[in-house]
């Protein structure tokens, strides 16, 4: 079956659609609750591997969304998608050549001919699907351990490589006061209380590994560095499997008259940039589904 061939009008229509509704998506972090949101999707580790645009256009269309994937790539799963089921529209990048007619949401220079392009494509949620009769589900994520254990103790060794990468030293050691580490960005040590479980000791580095990014107070403010810190530590043990669901998550209120949701989507854009370097340190494989990750 041919498409008929959209009319520029068309073509411009529907990028006119996609940008606001990656606008309204953007602006849903204001709202506490659409900051929730957007954090819990972004600590999934089915929906980590994709971009942050694409992380808030999930977010705002389902946010109990855990793993999502495109029709295709579910039947791998010997899963499909259950009929009637509302797409989630993303934002995928397609190489077209220059003067192509494909309805493009923006557009970037790349070779000397072609170019890319992004293109709204439907994926769904896992929710959105079910098993296809005479098969055998494939698990899609190991299940979250606690942070009482010593389950992910294989990644404290990349994560101390990764501090020394940045020049810090590492230090395990007992501490007998409220805090279980901390990072010191004049002299460079990161230090981490030896008494913790591996897991929380992961928790700790993650957490020290965040200023040592360049989250500091004198460049983001007290607060500010604080709930930048705390998310990250937040979305990173929740995608790596370690279970999150007893932790809060931080917020920043009163970000002004001024300029509020550029401050709040800076904001956020960094938690998602300081975790992705922070992700890949300890990652061995890339199990992102090609075409859809990191899409804009």
């Amino acid at each position: 079956m041919s498409h008929r061939k959209l009319t520029d009008a068309e073509r411009s229509e529907r990028r006119r659609a996609d940008r606001q509704q990656l606008e309204r998506a953007a602006r849903a972090l204001l709202d506490s609750d659409g900051w929730q949101r957007w954090v819990r999707v972004r600590a999934t580790n089915g929906l980590a591997r994709y971009s942050f645009h694409n992380q808030l256009l999930i977010a705002l269309q389902c946010p109990h969304a855990s793993y999502v994937a495109g029709f295709r790539a579910f039947l791998k799963f010997n899963r499909c998608v259950c009929k009637g089921e509302r797409a989630i529209r993303i934002l995928a990048p397609m190489s077209a050549r220059r003067g192509s007619t494909a309805s493009d949401a923006s557009e970037q220079e790349g070779e000397e001919r072609k170019r890319t392009v992004f293109r709204a494509v439907a994926v769904f949620d896992v929710s959105q699907t079910e098993s296809l009769p005479g098969t055998e589900v494939v698990p899609l994520e190991p299940p979250s351990e606690p942070i009482t254990g010593d389950s992910h103790a294989h990644l404290v060794h990349p994560l101390a490589r990764l501090a020394a990468e940045l020049d810090f030293t590492l230090d395990h050691r007992l501490l007998d006061g409220s805090a279980d580490g901390w990072c010191d960005l004049t002299n460079r040590p990161i230090v981490v209380n030896a008494s913790l479980s591996r897991n929380a000791q992961v928790r700790v580095l993650v957490h020290e590994l965040a200023h040592a990014l360049g989250v500091g107070y004198r460049e983001h403010g007290r607060s500010r560095a604080e709930v930048i810190v705390d998310t990250v530590t937040y979305v990173v043990c929740g995608s790596l499997g370690l279970d999150t669901s007893g932790s809060s998550i931080p917020y920043v209120a009163g970000w002004g008259e001024d300029g509020e949701l550029e401050a709040i989507r800076s904001c956020a854009r960094t938690i998602d940039e300081i975790a992705r370097r922070i992700e890949d340190s300890v990652r061995v494989e890339d199990q992102r589904e090609p075409g859809l990750e990191r899409a804009a």
